[in-house]
């Protein structure tokens, strides 16, 4: 069969990071979801609601990559009281010429964190006012966390404001950010508090009960949501969406059966007014028109994202000696 090149998590960590290389590799591949060229076969999933879990399989061939990536992703949230991460997993990238294993991406989730924080960095970017730089943030997990740090790449964050439901989290991340990151940083009190005066809110939880209400909303305001990626997950109110003057998606049908478009659908929203992350990339769609409208984007994650970050990941590995090569 060959070779195959494996990698660990603290090698892919060395190589691949939130940087301007791997911003516009996640940008590269919207355009090509919504002109229908990404071939993505629909998110395989299998819940463990014992255990309060979930393990996802997600692929996509992307036409101009040598790579085709098949990512296994486990979600365990209960995991944290275990002192464990709640996400994990691997990727697998194929030769998209020959079909022959060419990596095992040992990453334990860093790659899929790191691409839905650079997919949240593309949302902002393109739909945020120019001159965001008071951020909202739902949530005090590993996303939260990389989410706000990859906005920076697009806007000039100066202010943050987080809500969670366990406070003494929430003040865990305060203290982290401000520490690290030299960003003033308090605890909203409510999820209204966090959006309230906030250009960006990013919710970046898995619950399966709202938590962003229509109040929350004001003019100027643009709300990245990362959190719904399962039938069962919710995280903005059906008003939120019918309120937004441009709602966003990665992908429309992904949006409507995982999404934040699922619940307004079956509440008598037409999916259509949606519009695909990939049209306002490329100009189709101008997105956000003025300051004073609210923006939404619903980020369900892709496999094409994952294609893209392995298949860079692979190069920058492979280039920089790093790894090992396996002969199988």
């Amino acid at each position: 069969m060959g070779t195959i090149h494996v990698l660990t998590r603290d090698e892919l960590r060395s190589s691949v990071g939130l940087g301007q290389g791997e911003l516009e590799a996640i940008q590269a591949v919207y355009p090509l979801i919504s002109a229908g060229r990404a071939q993505m076969p629909p998110i395989m999933r299998i819940d463990v609601a014992e255990h309060h879990g979930e393990i996802d399989v997600k692929a996509a061939f992307l036409p101009g990559d040598d790579g085709i990536a098949v990512k296994v992703s486990a979600g365990f949230f209960d995991n944290p009281s275990r002192g464990l991460p709640s996400l994990g997993g691997l990727m697998l990238l194929f030769d998209a010429r020959t079909g022959t294993p060419v990596a095992a991406l040992f990453d334990g989730g860093y790659l899929t964190d790191l691409r839905t924080a650079l997919a949240g960095a593309v949302a902002t970017d393109h739909l945020a006012v120019p001159d965001a730089s008071v951020i909202g943030i739902v949530g005090a997990g590993v996303q939260a966390r990389l989410q706000l740090e990859a906005v920076r790449l697009v806007r000039p964050v100066a202010r943050v404001q987080v809500w969670a439901r366990d406070p003494a989290r929430a003040q865990t991340f305060v203290d982290e950010v401000t520490r690290d990151l030299q960003l003033p940083t308090v605890v909203a009190p409510t999820v209204a508090e966090a959006a309230r005066d906030a250009h960006v809110l990013l919710t970046t939880t898995p619950t399966e009960e709202p938590l962003v209400h229509v109040d929350a909303l004001h003019p100027g305001l643009h709300i990245t949501a990362i959190g719904s990626d399962a039938e069962h997950k919710q995280e903005l109110d059906v008003e939120v969406v019918r309120a937004a003057d441009v709602m966003v998606v990665d992908h429309r049908g992904q949006s409507a059966r995982l999404g934040e478009l699922r619940a307004p659908v079956a509440a008598g929203f037409d999916d259509a007014e949606a519009v695909e992350l990939g049209e306002v990339v490329t100009g189709d769609h101008p997105g956000r028109r003025t300051t004073e409208q609210v923006t939404v984007c619903d980020l369900t994650g892709t496999g094409a994202q994952d294609t893209a970050i392995a298949s860079l990941a692979y190069e920058r590995c492979r280039h920089e000696g790093v790894g090992m090569v396996v002969d199988v």
